[in-house]
């Protein structure tokens, strides 16, 4: 299964990759390193089909929700700390910045893909300004935080 994190938000969210970094925008795919290619992929809530939003969980109450997978993120205990966990977390860091600066607040989530229903194992609302570097936002499986800035 493929862990996710959850961002919901009153008003819309950036989607997209950030933070790749490819040889050249002529070879968008290649890329010199693997720190090059670690980067976090934001997708949204909207179904083009049905041309409405879904919730990814009923643990959120707001309308605009993103999902990034946990390809290059880890929960707390699996962090290596090295380049690729910094450079990860620098993006998460700077995205919810960028969301709270927009919005005021959001709700952050994490869990196992399939398991958006379950229990939230830890509640917690915090102040950004409490957040004093980017691996203070790992959290444990289920975790559930309400961010305001």
């Amino acid at each position: 299964m493929t862990q996710y994190i959850y961002i919901a938000s009153p008003k819309e969210l950036s989607t997209g990759s950030f933070g790749l970094n490819p040889v050249s925008s002529e070879q968008p795919n290649v890329f010199e390193t693997e720190l090059d290619f670690a980067h976090l992929s934001f997708e949204d809530n909207y179904d083009p089909k049905s041309k409405s939003r879904f919730s990814y969980s009923p643990h959120f109450s707001f309308e605009f929700q993103v999902a990034c997978s946990f390809n290059f993120l880890h929960l707390k205990n699996g962090l290596k700390g090295n380049a690729t966990d910094d450079k990860c977390m620098a993006l998460l860091y700077s995205y919810i910045d960028e969301a709270l600066k927009s919005n005021g607040f959001v709700d952050y989530f994490t869990c196992w893909n399939g398991e958006e229903e379950l229990l939230i194992t830890n509640k917690r609302s915090i102040q950004w300004a409490d957040i004093k570097t980017s691996y203070d936002l790992v959290l444990a499986d289920r975790e559930f935080w309400e961010i305001t800035l």
